[in-house]
């Protein structure tokens, strides 16, 4: 559906978010497979990121929608553009989930209630 619509503004921060979501997934099960906790860590830290690309796309689909002169299918096509990003973040998400399993199975810390105490511990 969304393809078949002509674009609300050039996609340039989705297409960010889904290569820096491949990259977390693709880190996050080779840190669990070597079981890298620094490479597992460095996971954990992207995810702000994405999170922070999720929201700005937020806000600038939200003026597009607001805007006087919008026609019949710009909320549509905003819409679609946020669920995208929302499941780009998840994706995100399972990624850093993954990383802090890596951080339970090597070192034996439960870090999901202080990620980004335990994402800094490299850079300390």
């Amino acid at each position: 559906m969304l393809n078949k619509l002509p674009l609300l503004k050039p996609l340039i921060d989705i297409p960010r978010m889904s290569e820096l979501a491949q990259s977390m997934v693709k880190d996050a099960l080779d840190a669990f497979v070597r079981r890298d906790v620094d490479l597992a860590r460095d996971v954990g830290q992207r995810d702000e990121e994405l999170d922070l690309l999720r929201d700005q796309i937020f806000r600038e689909l939200l003026t597009y929608m607001h805007a006087p002169s919008i026609g019949p299918d710009t909320i549509d096509r905003g819409i679609y553009l946020i669920l995208v990003s929302r499941h780009l973040e998840r994706i995100g998400d399972h990624a850093s989930n993954i990383a802090e399993n890596v951080a339970f199975l090597v070192e034996g810390r439960i870090v999901r209630h202080q990620k980004e105490e335990w994402w800094e511990e490299k850079d300390s």
